[in-house]
């Protein structure tokens, strides 16, 4: 093997592959390994989901709802709170989402509700792909260097190899968050002794975009007079000198024409 095919892994890598036998299938490498067609899939959802509640006693009702996602096989995540509103993140199984927002209503007056649902099927499918074909060349580019001869054909294949275990790496740890993510849905409870107001929606029309213009309108004015203010000691401290200097040159001036005339 040279070092120039050590550079390029897939002129080697056909120099590597067996020799068919007429009228033979070709191999398939990592044919266990083969990936899914999307439409034959199960559909892969990442669901999220926020609910809004009233309590009288937020402290308790936060607890609650740690609780109730424990006993599903969930556990909390990031928490803040106070006596009078708070907040939790949870993580609990996709298939347990529905029910735990629904078992709310007995934790607290359930102000808003809103579940949600990503469809990462097709991202989750390209990554597996992806990951079976880094595998494959790993697995080449490894027996490659195996038979490498010179000093350089090995630095130049060990270096192409790492290069590609990191790539497969990086797609292995991308498709295990995705699965991760799959598997394991995201509630977010607000508690508060008053109903928490629902976000407003986005207006849209004439009136809206008139008031979005007039507000950039005053935004802009309103930096311009930032910036004269700011500058305006320095524009006091240039002005009399300069004042001064177009006196002596006007008073020059006319000295000089007196002179001339007499």
């Amino acid at each position: 093997m040279s070092a120039k095919d050590a550079a390029a892994p897939p002129q080697a890598e056909r120099n590597v592959a067996p020799q068919q036998k007429p009228g033979q299938e070709p191999a398939q490498e990592n044919a266990g390994q083969a990936v899914q067609p999307v439409q034959d899939q199960e559909r892969q959802l990442v669901r999220t989901a926020t609910v809004d509640l009233r309590s009288d006693d937020v402290l308790k009702a936060i607890g609650e709802v740690k609780s109730r996602a424990t006993a599903v096989g969930g556990f909390a995540g990031q928490e803040n709170s106070t006596k009078k509103s708070g907040s939790v993140t949870v993580r609990v199984p996709s298939a347990e989402l529905d029910r735990v927002v629904r078992d709310l209503a007995s934790v607290g007056e359930v102000t808003r509700s809103e579940v949600r649902s990503e469809d990462v099927t097709d991202q989750l499918v390209d990554t597996e792909s992806r990951m079976a074909t880094a595998r494959a060349s790993v697995e080449r580019l490894r027996v490659l260097f195996e038979r490498a001869g010179s000093t350089t054909e090995i630095a130049q294949v060990e270096a192409e190899l790492t290069k590609r275990q990191a790539d497969l790496e990086s797609l292995q740890r991308r498709a295990e968050s995705l699965k991760g993510k799959v598997a394991m849905a995201t509630l977010t409870v607000q508690v508060a002794t008053v109903p928490i107001a629902p976000p407003e929606p986005e207006k849209a029309g004439f009136l809206s975009a008139l008031s979005g213009g007039w507000n950039a309108l005053l935004t802009v004015l309103n930096g311009i007079l930032i910036a004269f203010g700011a500058l305006l000691p320095f524009l006091v401290a240039l002005a009399l000198p300069t004042a001064a200097v177009i006196y002596l040159l006007r008073r020059r001036r006319r000295v000089t024409r007196m002179n001339e005339a007499a």
